[in-house]
């Protein structure tokens, strides 16, 4: 088991964060959680709506809550401005906790979406001791770069993967000025990278979710990367891989190469 492929930290923090973080999104069910929390994973991502995430969750920080790390934020609806302190305040309610590790507005598709003003507020709340990170999650990576670059937030939210490595053109080369924290998601490409694509050869291997998940965890600008299963079954499958440690030579071309062919097949 590879200790510095499988743990990172948070800026100053000393505190450790397995590397694959968990989403809920799909219901895995309780069991699932929990098994995850068992296995060593201390970074979650929830929605409000969140129930199964946010019962094991509560639960769990009821006895540690300096050792797990909590992602949510408020939802990009577009129209209008956002209350961050509402959602704030009803999301420390649900999980009964003092503070949010990681508080973001979700979904920003443009710049003016992501105002001076939301920095300033989210700046605030972690002023207050509310917050301890603050960003976004975008598609926007020119907009994520920029942030980057000017140190406005401390962690972006992006998507990256095999066939979308848009990021490293666009975004890591402008976090270490900052030290800005990266989570990424959509490793899979939903789950586009596990299919076969329009003329890939028959006798070609396809990836294995794990694999995209240790493709992403490679590249050492990614702080996390968020995995989705649907089931407890899947969840054992990505963390089990994930302990192999990071792609070879040989697999990263496999990678590149299979994920173009999905880029182009989405593409057309």
């Amino acid at each position: 088991m590879n200790e510095d492929f499988l743990y990172t930290s948070i800026n100053n923090d000393s505190r450790k964060v397995f590397r694959l973080g968990l989403s809920a999104t799909y219901r895995p069910g309780r069991k699932a959680i929990y098994k995850a929390v068992d296995s060593g994973v201390n970074l979650f991502f929830l929605f409000g709506i969140d129930n199964q995430m946010i019962s094991v969750t509560k639960d769990i920080m009821s006895i540690n809550r300096d050792k797990y790390y909590i992602v949510t934020g408020a939802y990009n609806f577009i129209a209008g401005h956002f209350n961050y302190r509402k959602t704030l305040e009803k999301r420390l309610r649900q999980l009964n906790t003092d503070y949010i590790d990681f508080f973001f507005l979700l979904g920003v598709l443009r710049e003016k979406e992501f105002s001076e003003k939301s920095i300033e507020e989210l700046n605030k709340l972690k002023e207050e001791g509310k917050i301890r990170h603050i960003g976004l999650s975008t598609h926007n990576r020119k907009f994520a770069g920029q942030l980057a670059d000017n140190g406005s937030v401390d962690t972006l939210m992006i998507r990256y993967n095999a066939a979308h490595r848009g990021a490293e053109q666009d975004i890591f080369p402008y976090i270490e000025k900052h030290k800005t924290n990266v989570i990424s998601f959509t490793a899979t490409r939903w789950r586009y990278l596990l299919r076969r694509p329009g003329k890939w050869p028959k006798e070609e291997p396809l990836p294995t979710a794990g694999m995209c998940y240790r493709f992403v965890l490679s590249n050492p600008n990614v702080n996390v990367c968020l995995t989705a299963p649907t089931n407890i079954k899947q969840l054992e499958a990505n963390i089990a891989e994930v302990q192999k440690g990071p792609i070879n030579k040989e697999e990263l071309e496999f990678m590149r190469k299979i994920g173009d062919a999905v880029y182009r097949k989405k593409r057309k």
